[in-house]
């Protein structure tokens, strides 16, 4: 079997993909599915649901009642690997229009929404500038407005990379006028202008290419329930999870976990989570 599936075409596993993906999460699959969401026609979509029988014809049975095919009792996956962060980032850039609805591969979408995201003013051009300077490894000049600034200022910066916070996308730059490695929200990049050869890669900026690893529990002062439930949460294994971020990226997960402040200034009922290995941060600012 395996050997047959390297043979496959890129459309036809995709297909099977989708076949699979529908099995899983809408418990049923037809020939007007693949027809819709391929485009394909019925004797082509007749094909690939005999060619995914061929394949595990354990997986998928045909119900007369409902005319449709429905997973087998020992439905097992064989092309796609079911994953519900997936299934539910997609249900994430629906609701912040990110991803139209025909774009998913989602059925019957649940009622669902999220906490809305203030509109980030990313600028698509600014964004293809600096996609590019990455690539050709060169140093862009850009218009920033920075906090500390009561007017915009030109300077040279060398991206290498891309970043985001949880809020906020930003690029990881070498600033030629302070001579450090910096975060540049890409909000605030006003204008671009020129480009250069840039001797600057990434490779020399260590807080970017090291990594650290942080290990989260349950807030000691909740009771043994509380803290089973935090545990289920956070997917801790024996009271503990470990979360493997850039150095250059501490200060933002540090925030978005909520674990930027003293654990001490807030009830253990809002705080939840603590650091369980702080010496980490003492690290960081060495």
């Amino acid at each position: 079997m395996e050997n047959d599936k390297v043979e496959l075409r890129w459309g036809v596993e995709q297909r099977l993909e989708f076949i699979e993906f529908r099995l899983f999460w809408e418990g049923h699959v037809n020939r007007s599915d693949l027809m819709e969401q391929f485009g394909v026609s019925v004797n082509q979509a007749s094909t690939d649901l005999n060619r995914y029988i061929g394949f595990a014809p354990a997986n998928m049975v045909y119900d007369k009642s409902a005319r449709t095919y429905v997973p087998g009792s020992d439905y097992s996956p064989q092309f796609l690997k079911p994953d519900a962060s997936r299934y539910l980032a997609q249900l994430r850039s629906l609701a912040d229009g990110i991803m139209d609805s025909d774009d998913t591969w989602i059925a019957e979408l649940p009622s669902y929404d999220a906490a809305p995201t203030p509109v980030r003013g990313v600028n698509p051009t600014t964004l293809r500038s600096v996609v590019a300077a990455i690539r050709s490894n060169e140093a862009l000049e850009v218009k920033y407005q920075s906090l500390s600034r009561p007017e915009p200022i030109w300077r040279w910066i060398a991206p290498h990379a891309i970043g985001f916070d949880g809020f906020r996308w930003h690029t990881r730059a070498f600033c030629q006028t302070d001579e450090v490695f910096k975060d540049f929200l890409l909000s605030r990049i006003i204008e671009t202008r020129e480009t250069k050869a840039s001797e600057v890669t990434d490779a020399a900026d260590s807080d970017w290419q090291e990594r650290v690893t942080l290990e989260i529990g349950p807030h000691p002062e909740l009771s043994d329930t509380q803290k089973q439930v935090i545990a289920l949460d956070y997917g801790m294994q024996s009271g503990t999870a470990k979360i493997s971020v850039r150095r250059a990226l501490i200060y933002y997960a540090l925030k978005r976990l909520g674990l930027d402040t003293d654990p001490a200034a807030r009830q253990p009922q809002d705080q939840q989570i603590v650091l369980l290995n702080r010496e980490v941060l003492d690290e960081n600012h060495r």
